[in-house]
């Protein structure tokens, strides 16, 4: 623990923890009750693995709740959770009571100094707190080393582009010399009601809970160390720090064959760039991408070696995925209102913030994405409805379905 108490990031989250406190999950826990749900969030990791309960969790940088969540969103997992914050370890211990949760222990630690925890983990979930570190890419790397072979790691950090308003307001406070005080805060607030309306920053303060809270708002314009990537810049840190990009957890804002930007004529060329260009070329265009959120591996393990370009260890061509089976979040909806000529549905999927990554389906592909109910085979769908492989294609690339690419029998 030797740099915790000396770290402004663990003082800063002492005195304004984050996620702001709850003493009740309930609602989470009720969200997360249909086993399909876990089914879907563990193929989105591990697409061709088959179905494991057991899985052993490390929350690094839990916060105050988010290893308590874990615990309930995979009961038959080991979940720790590490934070520099006592704050957040309190709030966390206060949950795991409440809710009596007997697969989860937290603990404070520095992600620097993960290893001494002496255990490897299937999966490490670091979202929202490597760009906080002194050193990410130490931190990175010291997450690879406890990451098992076979292992997947979820990692958030802050988008360059999509962030410019809140960089410029937190460069903003700096020169004015701004803390994190109550009536600093309070100051804060009162001067951004008066912004101008086109200054970067104000879609953000429309639309995002974090500038609701006191505590929320120090953590996103007052943190004393933070900073955010483009997509080259994180693409360059993982695989310095010995990871690889399997995939986005959500792909679509990414690839140039979804959205307005499939329309354009530069979607074609787009298309020909090697994956990690494609995706920074996407990011440009788009412009507003706030977060990154990505599935990484190591680069020694059996999910390393390239393959199908920007689809990962999915593989498309062959005969292969007559076997898989198509998952659908709960996020992935059908609507039916004000529809163009000829057009059965507008399939979109809630999770995503840009309005325009949306699939037009005529009648028969409606019913094929009706027909996915985490049993049936791409091959008995296509048989059913009368479509191809393409159009399942279409859907996994526009984060419609998560792919169960595992061949392994049904329970």
């Amino acid at each position: 623990m030797s740099k915790a108490p000396d770290d402004p990031i663990a003082t800063f989250y002492r005195r304004h923890p984050y996620p702001p406190p709850t003493d009740d999950l309930d609602a989470y826990a009720a969200g997360w009750r249909d086993p399909q749900r876990r089914r879907v969030e563990y193929h989105r990791l591990w697409p061709t693995r088959a179905y494991r309960s057991d899985l052993r969790v490390l929350v690094a940088g839990c916060g105050t709740a988010q290893a308590a969540k874990y615990a309930m969103r995979l009961p038959g997992a080991t979940v720790l959770g590490i934070d520099v914050s006592e704050a957040g370890i309190d709030a966390t211990d206060r949950l795991i009571e409440r809710h009596q949760l007997t697969n989860v222990a937290v603990r404070r630690l520095p992600i620097e100094e993960v290893a001494e925890l002496g255990q490897t983990f299937d999966l490490v979930v670091c979202t929202g707190v490597l760009h906080h570190l002194a050193d990410p890419e130490l931190g990175l790397r010291a997450l690879r080393e406890v990451l098992d072979p076979d292992g997947a790691m979820q990692l958030m950090v802050y988008g360059r582009y999509g962030r410019l308003g809140v960089t410029m307001i937190q460069e903003y406070g700096r020169r004015l010399g701004i803390e994190a005080t109550p009536s600093d805060i309070a100051e804060l607030v009162a001067t951004l009601r008066e912004l101008p309306t086109h200054h970067p920053i104000s879609p953000l303060l429309r639309g995002t809970k974090d500038f609701q809270d006191d505590d929320a708002l120090a953590d996103a314009l007052l943190n004393p160390r933070e900073r955010s990537y483009s997509v080259p810049e994180l693409v360059t840190m993982i695989e310095a720090s010995g990871l690889r990009l399997g995939k986005w957890l959500h792909q679509a804002p990414y690839l140039p064959q979804c959205g307005a930007l499939s329309e354009t004529p530069h979607a074609a060329r787009i298309a020909r760039l090697e994956p990690a260009e494609q995706y920074a070329a996407v990011e440009l265009f788009r412009g507003t991408i706030t977060r990154h959120s990505a599935i990484l591996h190591r680069d020694d393990g059996p999910w390393s070696s390239p393959s199908a370009g920007a689809d990962g260890p999915i593989t498309w061509e062959g005969t292969a995925w007559r076997r898989w089976v198509p998952l659908r979040p709960v996020t992935a909806v059908a609507v039916e209102e004000r529809l163009p000529p000829g057009v059965a549905a507008v399939l979109l999927n809630r999770a995503h913030v840009h309005p325009d990554l949306v699939m037009m389906v005529d009648a028969a592909e409606r019913a094929a994405f009706d027909a996915v109910d985490g049993q049936r085979t791409m091959d008995d769908i296509c048989a059913r409805t009368g479509v191809g492989v393409e159009l399942f294609r279409r859907l996994w690339h526009h984060d419609l379905i998560v792919l169960d690419a595992s061949g392994a029998p049904l329970a």
